[in-house]
């Protein structure tokens, strides 16, 4: 069984180097957070699994190709009559990115609670939730409500990054949804200012860490981009320097390498404060790449930079 599974919605990506309005060419790659996390721990070597539907369109060969090429396992992939999604993305100076989506009514969004299988959720040791696939659709909300539900039944910790979008919803709806599975999750894991900003109206991830432990929340890491991240577990709260080895070119999915390093780290017996060390470098080398996947890095390489690191 895999250790870490993962339950959302994998998109065509089609990028340019270009703002979208100017782009001419896009270069065709695949993304999704809930997918992303399981590239960056699967390549440092933990086990994954996805758990999605799969639209009946010409793309369904390049993704689940793509999914199984990075060792996923795609045993609780259902196919199903429908498109799968496309966004575009274009980076903007600074390496920040502007986004257009199309995924209303995707195969993938018509996911549903009865698509969860509670074995297969019982024999993970994470199960990993996302706030974006709570937000494209009603069925897919259920579905996360159901999977953290299975997971604290099962006694599987759960992690939940909020990952707030405007275009997807109003924070209103990501707070209500957010309220929902809170009181299921072991290591919640917002970034700031986007998340912080939509759930409690403040950019200090110190808050934030404070606020959610108070809950009763057991790890709280925040991720701040190029300031690192703060992370919060009892009453201890760490303080982790980004690492950027050079100037970032592109930060699409860096958050999820983050995710998926510290989960890693913390599957494999780190200490909190280490595991968060090794998202940072799993994050830093992620910014060298194009698109969620081409940078995310493997093993030997995070490793070897987190031991220089000391």
């Amino acid at each position: 069984m895999p250790d870490i599974l993962s339950i959302g919605e994998c998109m065509i990506e089609l990028f340019s180097e270009e703002p979208i309005e100017e782009a001419d060419t896009f270069t065709r790659s695949l993304a999704g957070d809930s997918f992303n996390i399981l590239v960056a721990a699967q390549r440092l070597g933990t086990s994954t699994g996805y758990v999605t539907r799969l639209g009946d369109d010409p793309f369904a060969g390049y993704l689940l190709q793509t999914w199984e090429g990075e060792g996923i396992d795609t045993s609780h992939v259902r196919t199903v009559e429908g498109f799968n999604a496309v966004h575009f993305v274009a980076l903007l100076p600074g390496g920040d990115r502007e986004f257009v989506y199309y995924r209303k009514g995707s195969a993938p969004s018509t996911i549903e609670p009865d698509d969860l299988d509670s074995d297969y959720i019982g024999g993970a040791r994470i199960q990993h939730l996302s706030g974006i696939t709570q937000a494209i659709s009603s069925t897919a909300r259920e579905t996360v409500l159901k999977a953290a539900q299975i997971a604290k039944e099962k006694g599987i910790a759960v992690s939940y990054d909020p990952n707030y979008r405007h275009q997807l919803w109003s924070h209103e709806e990501a707070r209500s949804a957010m309220e929902e599975v809170i009181p299921y999750v072991d290591y919640f894991l917002p970034n700031a200012p986007a998340d912080s900003q939509m759930l409690l109206g403040t950019d200090d991830p110190h808050e934030v860490v404070a606020h959610f432990t108070e809950l009763g929340v057991p790890i709280v890491a925040v991720t701040r981009g190029e300031d690192g991240a703060v992370v919060g577990v009892r009453d201890r709260v760490f303080e982790i320097p980004a690492y950027r080895p050079d100037g970032p070119i592109d930060t699409t999915a860096a958050g999820d390498a983050f995710n998926g390093g510290f989960l890693h780290g913390i599957l494999n017996g780190m200490a909190i404060q280490n595991a968060a060390r090794l998202g940072s470098v799993t994050a830093g080398l992620k910014l060298r790449g194009r698109g969620a996947l081409t940078g995310m890095p493997y093993s030997d390489e995070v490793f070897s930079i987190y031991e220089s690191l000391g």
